[in-house]
C-alpha cells in the first residue's frame, strides 16, 4: 500500500473521530493532547541521525565533485525566488478582500514573544562541538554547521578519512531505512494528530468571526501550493519541472499540515523525494535542510496576511502600498529566521510582526488569532514544505541529481 494512502486514510479515520469525539470531556482531551505530544516526538525521532549523516557525506560527495557551492548557490537564489513569490501572491490577494475583518484587542493584554536571534546564532556553536548532536532535536541548523564541518574536513586528505567516509556513508544509509520504517507507522500515528487537529477546528468553526480568513487561507494555500508554485518552478527551471511531483507531494503535505511540525515532516520529505522523485541524496540531503531552515516563505505568508487582516479591522482607509511592501519586506525577512520554531512558525512570525511593525491597537492582534494559531500553523507548515520539497526537485533536475520515475512506482 502507497505510503500517501496509508497517510490519507490514517487522516479520515482521525477526522472522523475529531468529529465526534466529545470537546467537553476535558480528560479525554488531556489524554488527546499527550498522544499528540508523542506522536510528534515518534515523528522526529530519526530526524537528527538522517540529517547529520546524510548531510555530512553529501558535502564530502559534492566537494569531490565540485558541485558543492554552485548547488547551495541555486538553492539560494531559488528560495530568494519562491519566497518573494509566494509572499508577494499572498498580499495581492488579501488586498482585494478588504471585508474580512476580526475584533482587535487593547495592546494592555500583549504578550511578549522574540526571535531572539543573538541566542540563535550563538547556539550555532555550543562549546562542545559534540552536544550539537545531544540536544533536544527541535533547533536543527547546529546539526546542520557540525555536519558541514565534518563534510569538509573529510574532503582534506582521503587517505586519513578513507574508512571513517565508508563509517558515515553506511549509517547514513541505516538511519535512513530506519527512518523509512517510523513512515511506514505514520499512517497510525497520524489518526491522533488529526484527531486532535479535528477537535480544535471543529470548535473554532463554531466562531463566526474566523470563518472568513479560514476560506481565504484555505483556497489561498491550495491554489500557490499545487497550482502557483509548481508553475512557477517549471518556468524558473527552464520547463525541466515535472508535474507528477505534485501527486508524489501527497505523504509530505499530509503529514505537514496535521503535524504542523517542520522536523516531524522532514524525514518523509527526504524519503519521498529520494524514492518518488529520484533526487539523489548528495542533493536532497542539502535542499530540504536548507529550505526548512531558511525557506519559510509559506509561514511567513501567513503571518503577513493575518496582519493585513488585523491592520484592516480596525481602519477602513486603504492600507498605503508603501505600508504592504514594507509587511512584504518584514515577512521575507521573518521567513529566513524561524528555523528554531520548526512547529509554531507561522505564529511567532505574526506576533514579531504585530510587535515590530503594529502601533498600539495593532500589537496585540495576534493574541485575537491565538485560538486559530494551530490553522495558521499548519497552513504555514504545507507551504513550507510544498516549497522545500518542488524546489529540491527543481534544483535536482537542473543540477542533473536526479533521474525520472514512474508515477506507478512511487511509494
Amino acid at each position: 500500500m502507497k505510503v500517501w494512502f496509508k497517510l490519507l486514510m490514517g487522516s479520515i479515520l482521525g477526522l472522523l473521530l475529531g468529529r465526534f469525539m466529545p470537546s467537553e470531556n476535558q480528560q479525554l482531551l488531556d489524554i488527546l493532547v499527550w498522544l499528540s505530544d508523542l506522536a510528534i516526538k515518534i515523528g522526529r525521532y530519526t530526524v537528527v541521525p538522517i540529517i547529520f549523516f546524510s548531510l555530512t557525506i553529501a558535502v564530502y560527495e559534492l566537494r569531490q565533485t565540485g558541485s558543492f557551492w554552485p548547488l547551495v548557490f541555486r538553492s539560494i537564489l531559488v528560495m530568494l525566488g519562491s519566497s518573494v513569490f509566494v509572499i508577494g501572491i499572498g498580499l495581492l490577494v488579501i488586498s482585494f478582500f478588504p471585508s474580512i475583518r476580526i475584533p482587535v484587542l487593547n495592546g494592555e493584554d500583549v504578550e511578549t514573544i522574540a526571535l531572539n536571534l543573538k541566542e540563535s546564532i550563538n547556539l550555532l556553536f555550543p562549546a562542545n562541538m559534540f552536544s550539537a548532536l545531544v540536544s533536544d532535536g527541535i533547533y536543527l541548523l547546529p546539526v546542520c554547521v557540525f555536519a558541514f564541518f565534518v563534510g569538509m574536513g573529510l574532503s582534506y586528505d582521503r587517505s586519513f578519512s578513507k574508512s571513517i567516509i565508508s563509517l558515515v556513508d553506511s549509517l547514513s544509509r541505516i538511519f535512513y531505512y530506519i527512518g523509512i520504517f517510523f513512515s511506514e507507522i505514520l499512517g497510525l500515528v497520524i489518526i491522533v494528530l488529526s484527531a486532535y487537529w479535528a477537535v480544535r477546528y471543529y470548535n473554532i468553526l463554531q466562531d463566526s468571526r474566523f470563518l472568513a480568513l479560514i476560506s481565504l487561507l484555505s483556497v489561498l494555500s491550495t491554489v500557490i501550493g499545487f497550482v502557483l508554485l509548481p508553475m512557477f518552478l517549471y518556468c524558473i527551471g527552464g520547463k525541466q519541472f515535472s508535474f507528477s511531483a505534485v501527486y508524489s507531494s501527497l505523504g509530505p503535505v499530509l503529514t505537514a499540515f496535521f503535524s504542523g511540525d517542520i522536523n516531524f515532516t522532514l524525514s518523509v520529505l527526504i524519503q519521498h523525494a529520494k524514492e518518488n522523485l529520484g533526487i539523489r541524496r548528495r542533493s536532497i540531503a542539502v535542499t530540504a535542510p536548507l529550505f526548512t531552515t531558511f525557506g519559510r516563505a509559506g509561514s511567513a505568508m501567513v503571518a503577513a496576511v493575518a496582519f493585513m487582516v488585523i491592520i484592516k479591522s480596525y481602519s477602513s482607509l486603504e492600507i498605503p502600498r508603501s505600508v504592504v511592501i514594507s509587511i512584504g519586506l518584514n515577512a521575507l525577512f521573518l521567513s529566513f529566521c524561524l528555523a528554531r520554531y520548526p512547529g509554531s512558525g507561522a505564529y511567532i512570525a505574526l506576533a514579531v510582526l504585530c510587535q515590530n511593525f503594529g502601533d498600539d491597537v495593532t500589537i496585540s492582534g495576534y493574541l485575537v488569532l491565538k485560538p486559530l494559531a494551530f490553522f495558521l500553523i499548519s497552513i504555514g507548515t504545507f507551504l513550507d514544505i510544498m516549497i522545500s520539497f518542488f524546489a529540491s526537485y527543481a534544483i535536482g533536475k537542473i543540477s542533473n541529481l536526479q533521474e525520472d520515475r514512474s508515477p506507478k512506482n512511487f511509494i
